[in-house]
């Protein structure tokens, strides 16, 4: 399967949709863009998980370091997803305490309100 991303901004935030897989051989893919966004300036991140049918611990190791590096340059960091097989992953791993988990971007990005 393949990994897509497609990014855009929703008010002060950068909204990195990702679909498809991610795995071993996909992550790397994901770590560098979201790299780039954090370098190029973004420090409101929120990854859009609706679209992705496979993640693994290797997945989630680049978005726990995203995190990371987002918290260290005073940003946030935010993950949509509403597919219970990925948040059961986020409960068995207690990353559900660790990230702030929303059902959609826009309850992520406060939009509307």
């Amino acid at each position: 399967m393949e990994l897509s991303l497609a990014t855009r901004t929703v008010g002060e935030h950068t909204v990195l949709e990702v679909g498809g897989e991610v795995d071993v051989y996909t992550a790397p893919r994901l770590r560098e863009r979201l790299l780039e966004l954090i370098d190029a300036g973004a420090r409101h991140v929120v990854v859009d998980l609706g679209r992705v049918d496979f993640l693994d611990s290797t997945g989630l190791g680049v978005l726990v370091g995203a995190l990371k590096r987002l918290r260290t340059a005073d940003g946030t960091f935010a993950l949509v997803c509403d597919k219970e097989p990925l948040l059961k992953i986020f409960r068995i791993t207690a990353l559900d305490q660790v990230f702030p988990l929303y059902p959609t971007v826009e309850a992520a990005t406060g939009a509307g309100q």
